[in-house]
C-alpha cells in the first residue's frame, strides 16, 4: 500500500505526542515531515522552569532526540520556519526554501507571547518566556547579575521569577492585579502564595501598572504609573500568549480567536488538520498541555481512519512548578448566585483549603500548602456527584470519609478509572491499570514508558505508584523514595539541588535541604559525599569521616576483623619483584592465605587491623598501590594475552587493557566499575558481563557496556564499533563520566542505563561526537582533583605527576591521572 505524504508545520507537544499515537495505530500509514521553526528537537516546554532554575537541563527535556525521528525515518527540518500553505497545489514552503507536499497536513504553529507595547519594550535585555531561547537569554543575562524584573504574576512568571532567584539574581515581581495567580487561585491563596515567595527573597509588587522601560543601549530601569522606578538589567515579559493564527489565515483557514477546528480537530479544510495552542476547538483556545495532549490523541485516530474520538472540553487542575510550592486548583472559585463555600485554614502550617459547592456538587477547588486529595476533589467535580452526604467531613479529605482507613491507598482505591491520575499528560487511573495489566508493566521507569503518567512534572508520582501497588499487590515493590530516613528526597532530587542550589558541603545540603536528622546516617552521608565530588571537583574536599571502614583503611574487612590487602596490577599483569615483595610481605607480617582473585589479581587474606599501614608501606616501595577492591571506583580491567602470545588474538588486549586501567584509575564512581578487553571474540577475559568491555576484532575494537554477574545476571549491551585504541579510551572515559554525572549512589552501570536509557548513552557517547568529548574532557578534568591514597603515593612508572591520559583529539587536556579511594 502506498504511504500517505503527512506533512507537520510545528514541533512541540501536542504534535508530538500526535505522532507517538499515530505510530501506535498506523505505523506504516504515513511518510511524515515536520517543520520545526525552532533549531532543535522536541523538548518538554512545561519543565523550562526547571532548566532555568538549574535544576535539570535541555537534554533532560527533551522528549525526542534525532535518534527518535531517525527510527521513524521522519524527515524533520529544523530551523525551518513555514511561510506559505497552498492548498490547490497541496505543498507547504519553509523560508528556507525548502517544498513539501502533504495528502494530510497538521498546522501546530503554536502561540506567541504578548508583549506590552509599552516605549522601551524594544529595547535589549527584555525578553518573552515561551522557548529554550528565551530561557538561554535568561540564563545569560542571570550569569552577569543584576536585578531582574518580571511582568506578570501568573504561572508563567512566578517560575521565570523562582528561576531568575535560584541562578542568583535579585528578583521583583510585577502584578497588575492585587494578588498573584487571580485566574487560578482566590484572594486567600494569593496571599499565602506571595508570602512564601516573599520568603524566597523574591520582591512582589501587586497592583502594579507598567509605565515604561528606560535605558540607553539596553534596560537600565522600570518605571510604573505611579512614578516609581525600579532598577533592571532584565526584563521579563510573561503577561500571555495568543494564537499563532497568521499563516492559516494567509491560508485562507477560518480563524477567529485561534484555527477554527470541529471536534475531531479537522479545521475548515477537512485535509488540514490543527492541534495546540493556535487551536480554538468549541469557542475555546487553550495553553495548558493536558487539553493539547487530547487534541494530540483525537487527531492522530482520525488520521489512522477512525472516525469516533472526539475533542471535549474538561476543566484542567493547575499546578506551579516551583520546587517546594504545593498549589492546586480547578474549576471555579468566584462567587456566584448558589455558591457555597467550605474552607479549612492552619496558620501554623500554612496550609489552605477551599471547596465551592452549587447545588451540592463541587464546583472548584483552592488548595495551598495540603494538596493531596485535589485528584478526589476533581472526581466530584467532573462526575457531577451530590456530596450532601459528605459535607460535614468534605474539606477533611478522603481518609476522613468514614472508612477508617490511615492506608493511603484507600483514596486512589476509590477513584473511578477515568479519574485524571497525570493532568500533564492526561492519563486517567483505567488507562495506568489497562497498561500494566496488558504490557506485563511492573516499574515506575515501565509505567512511565508506555503510558507517560508522571513523565512530565512528575507530580503525581505517588499517585501513580499507589493505583500501580493497587493493581499488582503483593508483586509491586515500590523502591522508596527518599534516599534514606533522614530525607524524603529521592537521589534525582538531591544530585539535580546540589547544583541547582550550589550546595558544596555536606551541611550545606542537609541545611537547605532540610535533613530530618542532625548529621545523616551511614545511607546518606556516603551517598552525599559521592555527589559533591562529583558535581563540585576541585572545590568539595572529600570528607573521610563519610566514607565506609573498608575505604578509610584501604582494606576490606572480614568477618573475623581481620582485613583483606589487594595490591592493583596493571591489566593482571606483574613481575618478579611484585611477586617477591607480595612474598616478603606475607612472611614478614604473618599473612595466613594468599589467593588469586577472579580480577587476576594477588589477594592478601588474614591482615591485621595495625599491621595495614606497615603492609601498604612495604607494598609501596615495590610501586605497587591499592587494587582499590573495596571501592565505588574502578576495580579492575580483567585482560587475555591477545595477539602478544595467542594465535587467536586480534590486538593487543594486555597492552589496551593496562592502558584503560592507568587512564580510569583512581575515578570514583556512584558504583564499583568492572572492565575487561578481550583479545579475540573468544572472549577469554569475559568482556561480555562487564560494566564496559573490549571486544578486539580484526577490523578494531568493540565496545560493550552495561553487563553484571553478581547477584544480577545480565549481558552486555553494545555499544559500537570503533578502529583505534585512542577512540576506546575516550570512549571509555565519556561513559564513565555520563554514568558519574547521572547515576544515583549505589546504582551499577546496567540499572543506570536501564533508567536513563540505552538509546540516550548510545546517541550522547557514539552518535554526537561533541556530546563525546564534553563528558570525555570533564572526566579529565575532575581527574586533577582525585583525592590521594595516604598510603599509595608512589606508583612504579605510573607516577601520579608524570601518568597523562592520551590526547586522543585536538588539544584535549592532558592530566595527571591519581590514586583515589572513590566515594561512596
Amino acid at each position: 500500500m502506498t504511504k500517505q505524504k503527512l506533512v507537520i508545520i510545528g514541533n512541540g507537544m501536542a504534535p508530538g505526542r500526535m505522532l507517538e499515537h499515530l505510530f501506535d495505530l498506523a505505523p506504516d500509514a504515513f511518510d511524515v515531515t515536520i517543520f520545526n521553526a525552532e533549531p532543535r528537537v522536541n523538548y518538554d516546554r512545561i519543565m523550562l522552569s526547571p532548566v532555568l532554575s538549574g535544576e535539570k537541563s535541555f537534554d533532560d527535556i527533551v522528549i525526542h532526540d534525532d535518534a527518535w525521528y531517525a527510527a521513524r525515518n521522519i524527515a524533520l527540518h529544523k530551523g525551518h520556519k513555514v511561510v506559505a500553505i497552498d492548498r490547490d497545489a497541496r505543498t507547504v514552503t519553509s523560508a528556507g526554501g525548502i517544498t513539501a507536499a502533504y495528502d494530510k497536513l497538521v498546522v501546530a504553529t503554536g502561540s506567541n507571547p504578548f508583549i506590552i507595547p509599552v516605549p522601551g519594550h524594544t529595547l535589549p535585555g527584555v525578553l518573552a518566556y515561551r522557548d529554550l531561547d528565551d530561557v538561554e537569554g535568561m540564563t545569560r543575562a542571570a550569569a552577569a547579575g543584576g536585578r531582574a524584573v518580571v511582568i506578570g504574576g501568573g504561572l508563567l512568571g512566578l517560575e521565570a521569577a523562582a528561576g531568575l532567584k535560584a541562578q542568583g539574581m535579585d528578583v521583583t515581581v510585577l502584578h497588575l492585579m492585587p494578588t498573584l495567580m487571580e485566574r487560578q487561585l482566590d484572594p486567600a491563596a494569593g496571599y499565602l502564595l506571595q508570602k512564601e515567595l516573599e520568603s524566597r527573597g523574591i520582591e512582589v509588587i501587586c497592583g502594579a501598572n507598567t509605565k515604561a522601560i528606560h535605558g540607553q543601549e539596553k534596560v537600565e530601569q522600570v518605571e510604573l504609573e505611579d512614578g516609581t522606578l525600579i532598577d533592571a538589567s532584565l526584563v521579563v515579559m510573561a503577561v500571555g500568549i495568543r494564537p499563532n493564527t497568521q499563516l492559516a489565515r494567509d491560508a485562507g483557514l477560518e480563524v477567529q480567536r485561534g484555527i477554527v477546528t470541529d471536534s475531531a480537530m479537522r479545521t475548515s479544510d477537512p485535509d488540514i488538520f490543527s492541534v495546540g495552542e493556535c487551536v480554538e476547538v468549541d469557542c475555546r483556545v487553550y495553553g495548558l498541555v493536558a487539553p493539547l495532549y487530547q487534541m494530540a490523541k483525537v487527531a492522530a485516530t482520525h488520521l489512522a481512519g477512525a472516525s469516533d474520538a472526539a475533542f471535549a472540553h474538561a476543566e484542567t487542575p493547575t499546578k506551579l512548578k516551583v520546587t517546594g510550592v504545593n498549589l492546586y486548583s480547578v474549576g471555579e472559585f468566584g462567587d456566584g448566585p448558589g455558591f457555597e463555600d467550605i474552607v479549612l485554614r492552619d496558620a501554623n502550617r500554612g496550609t489552605y483549603k477551599r471547596i465551592i459547592l452549587k447545588n451540592n456538587k463541587v464546583i472548584g477547588t483552592v488548595l495551598y500548602g495540603d494538596v493531596a486529595d485535589g485528584t478526589w476533589y476533581n472526581e466530584f467535580l467532573k462526575s457531577g456527584e451530590d456530596v450532601s452526604a459528605l459535607r460535614d467531613t468534605l474539606i477533611f479529605g478522603q481518609a476522613r470519609q468514614g472508612t477508617g482507613a490511615a492506608d493511603p491507598l484507600a483514596a486512589i482505591a476509590n477513584l473511578s478509572d477515568d479519574a485524571e491520575i497525570c493532568g500533564c499528560n492526561g492519563i486517567c487511573k483505567g488507562t495506568i491499570v489497562n497498561a500494566i495489566r496488558d504490557k506485563g508493566l511492573s516499574t515506575l521507569a515501565e509505567v512511565r514508558a508506555h503510558t507517560k503518567a508522571s513523565a512530565s512534572c512528575g507530580t503525581c508520582t505517588g499517585l501513580v505508584e499507589g493505583v500501580m501497588a493497587l493493581t499488582l499487590g503483593d508483586q509491586f515493590a515500590k523502591k522508596a523514595e527518599g534516599m534514606c530516613g533522614c530525607t524524603d528526597l529521592g537521589h534525582g532530587d538531591v544530585r539535580r539541588l546540589i547544583v541547582a542550589k550550589g550546595l558544596k558541603s555536606i551541611p550545606a545540603v542537609m541545611q537547605e535541604l532540610e535533613w530530618k536528622t542532625s548529621g545523616g546516617c551511614a545511607k546518606c552521608r556516603p551517598a552525599l559525599n559521592y555527589y559533591l565530588l562529583s558535581d563540585w571537583p576541585g572545590e568539595y574536599r572529600d570528607d573521610q569521616q563519610s566514607r565506609f571502614i573498608n575505604e578509610r583503611v584501604h582494606a576490606n574487612i572480614q568477618k573475623d576483623g581481620t582485613y583483606s590487602v589487594v595490591p592493583r596490577m596493571w591489566g593482571g599483569m606483574t613481575s618478579s619483584d611484585e611477586l617477591r615483595a607480595i612474598a616478603n610481605v606475607v612472611d614478614k607480617f604473618n599473612i595466613p592465605d594468599v589467593k588469586v582473585t577472579g580480577g587476576q589479581r594477588i589477594d592478601l587474606l588474614g591482615v591485621r587491623k595495625e599491621d595495614l599501614p606497615a603492609v601498604w608501606e612495604d607494598l609501596n616501595k615495590a610501586g605497587m598501590v591499592s587494587g582499590h577492591a573495596y571501592a565505588k571506583g574502578l576495580r579492575t580491567v580483567k585482560t587475555c594475552v591477545g595477539s602478544t602470545w595467542c594465535r587467536f588474538g586480534t590486538q593487543d588486549s594486555t597492552g589496551l587493557g593496562i592502558k584503560l586501567e592507568k587512564f580510569l584509575w583512581g575515578s570514583w564512581t556512584p558504583a564499583k566499575v568492572k572492565l575487561a578487553v578481550t583479545g579475540c571474540p573468544r572472549n577469554c577475559a569475559e568482556a561480555t558481563c562487564k560494566d564496559i568491555g573490549v571486544i578486539c576484532v580484526d577490523s578494531g575494537y568493540q565496545i560493550v557496556y552495561g553487563g553484571a554477574a553478581g547477584l544480577h545476571i545480565q549481558g552486555t549491551t553494545e555499544l559500537g564499533t570503533v578502529k583505534t585504541e585512542e577512540e576506546v579510551i575516550e570512549i571509555a572515559g565519556a561513559v564513565t563520566q555520563m554514568y558519574r554525572e547521572q547515576g544515583f549512589y549505589l546504582e551499577r552501570i546496567y540499572k543506570w542505563a536501564e533508567r536513563v536509557g540505552y538509546d540516550t548513552v548510545k546517541a550522547a557517547i557514539l552518535d554526537d561526537l561533541d556530546s563525546r568529548r564534553a563528558y570525555y574532557e570533564r572526566f579529565v578534568h575532575s581527574q586533577k582533583f582525585s583525592q590521594s591514597d595516604p598510603w599509595s603515593e608512589r606508583v612504579s612508572g605510573v607516577d601520579k605527576h608524570e601518568f597523562k591520559p592520551l590526547a586522543v583529539f585536538g588539544d584535549a587536556p592532558a592530566t595527571a591521572t591519581t590514586v583515589t579511594e572513590p566515594a561512596e
